[in-house]
């Protein structure tokens, strides 16, 4: 397949498509004429980078995790443990942001007459 091609099977630019093979995400062959020419089976590649992106993982973490795809009788363990971790990421973030926000009302309920920001101490 080439650019195009996965581009539109995909959904993704050519930029993006680009920036993943720099990164070693995404691997293709080059043509006698220099075109890329990418296998059938990067589409699904392609597709758990954006399906995992969604889910929130990054890029960094995809790397890491792709390579469960080649053997995906063993990959079922593995990505459930790695879908348990950013789930537990998740709530630890909710936590943070639950005080954060306890903390920013209670500053907005102080005296607006001196600056909320100012009385960190307390």
């Amino acid at each position: 397949m080439q650019i195009g091609e996965i581009a539109s099977a995909t959904g993704l630019s050519r930029d993006t498509l680009r920036f993943y093979e720099k990164r070693g995400l995404l691997r293709a062959r080059r043509s006698a004429n220099g075109y890329r020419d990418y296998p059938p089976e990067a589409v699904d590649w392609l597709r758990y980078i954006k399906l995992a992106q969604t889910l929130g993982f990054t890029l960094a973490e995809i790397e890491a995790d792709l390579p469960l795809l080649a053997e995906p009788d063993a990959a079922g363990p593995q990505l459930r443990a790695a879908l348990e971790r950013k789930l537990a990421d998740i709530d630890q973030r909710i936590n943070g942001l639950h005080l954060l926000r306890g903390e920013l009302a209670r500053r907005l309920g102080d005296d607006m007459q001196d600056c909320p920001l100012q009385s960190a101490a307390t």
